[in-house]
């Protein structure tokens, strides 16, 4: 558990920024409760408070799985698992093999000798569950040709404080919810009329939710428990971000680029004569780089006539007191008028780019019908009837 404290006047509109603004992200990942306001008198005589509040880590482990018809030259069918936003596997139907993509991750086969070899037979497996899944999908909606993604993510997440266990299994296709796990009546439910036959079925047949429930309620922390044990010295590390301003041209908004960071729970925004501002501003989402850190940008629209001095970009990591702050010169915008802009050791997340342009982040995906469990921390396959 971390215990952060700010120090604020009366006059900050930090305690309504905590509550209204502070980012989704930041909410799923963190059980937030305040504990306590101290009122004390500064050296100048002013009132100030001490605002604190306990922040309750919770790690999550995901898998994410993508099939897909109608894309020339990409993978018919791909397979990433994440532990906190970390990528620790991957497996497509190119190479046919499921590979850890952190070194920690090796580890596991001290314990689990054909952890990997398991992990390439559940890839396979749910490949061609998955391409028999993408023309269900597609008879139920009545299509032929055309590109089509058949997806799913499902997995839990963990309070290290409480020990709460949450799980979830949510399928969906060509970017739309199609049907979702509910752990606590234990029952599918269908968002669309297409997924009805397949809730019906499943709800049915008790060898589908129940074992489901087992593995998103019971395996699967153990197997996060354990994924959060061999990689602890990756995982809880801190890492702070280069910042940089960017202007696409004089009259693109102002961008405040952070990349680098790491862990993911971070806030940036741009103050004012040391206030926070939201009018002209847009938030972007927090977002993988390549190398296993993140990035996120804010945007400000600004008036030329403005005094631009009064502005600076801050930047604030889970875990570190210091902000980092960026004053905002014009001379040190990076800009490239009519080019592309070019920014050396920025990562751009590309690797599920495709994909992406359908999928978002909270919605998953597609799976199959009767299931069966591995030693390993994936499930095995069911066929959509």
């Amino acid at each position: 558990m971390l215990t952060v404290c700010f120090h604020l006047t009366e006059a900050s509109i930090l305690f309504i920024y905590i509550y209204n603004n502070i980012t989704t992200e930041i909410k799923k990942n963190y059980l937030i409760s305040f504990d306590h306001i101290i009122q004390q008198k500064s050296n100048d005589g002013k009132m100030l408070r001490n605002l604190c509040f306990f922040l309750t880590v919770t790690h999550s482990l995901r898998y994410f799985y993508t099939a897909s018809s109608g894309i020339s030259d990409f993978p018919s069918y791909m397979s990433v698992g994440f532990v906190d936003d970390v990528q620790i596997s991957y497996c497509d139907s190119r190479t046919n093999r499921n590979i850890p993509k952190q070194e920690w991750m090796k580890e596991v086969s001290s314990e689990h000798p054909r952890y990997w070899e398991e992990e390439t037979d559940t890839c396979l497996d749910k490949q061609q569950t998955f391409k028999l899944n993408i023309e269900f999908a597609k008879q139920r909606f009545n299509q032929t040709g055309g590109v089509h993604v058949y997806q799913q993510m499902y997995g839990c997440e963990w309070d290290d404080e409480t020990g709460e266990v949450k799980g979830y299994d949510q399928i969906g296709y060509d970017g739309e919810d199609f049907i979702v796990l509910d752990l606590r009546t234990r029952s599918w439910i269908a968002p669309v009329q297409e997924a009805v036959t397949s809730k019906n079925k499943w709800n049915s047949d008790i060898f589908v939710a129940s074992p489901e429930s087992f593995y998103l309620t019971l395996m699967c922390p153990e197997w996060l428990k354990k994924y959060l044990s061999y990689g602890r010295r990756t995982l809880m590390r801190t890492d702070l971000p280069s910042v940089s301003i960017l202007q696409k041209s004089s009259s693109s908004p102002i961008s405040c680029f952070a990349t680098g960071f790491y862990p993911n729970r971070a806030e940036m925004f741009w103050r004012k004569d040391g206030a926070e501002i939201h009018d002209g501003v847009e938030k972007g989402e927090i977002l993988p780089n390549n190398d296993g850190t993140f990035q996120m940008s804010v945007d400000l629209n600004l008036p030329s006539s403005e005094d631009w001095t009064k502005y600076e970009c801050v930047f604030q990591l889970s875990g570190i007191e210091r902000d980092v702050i960026t004053p905002l010169e014009k001379t040190k915008i990076s800009t490239n008028e009519g080019n592309t802009l070019k920014l050396s050791g920025v990562h751009f997340y590309v690797q599920l780019g495709v994909i992406c342009i359908t999928m978002k982040r909270d919605l998953v995906f597609f799976d199959y019908l009767t299931e069966w469990e591995h030693v390993d921390g994936e499930k095995g396959p069911r066929t959509d009837p």
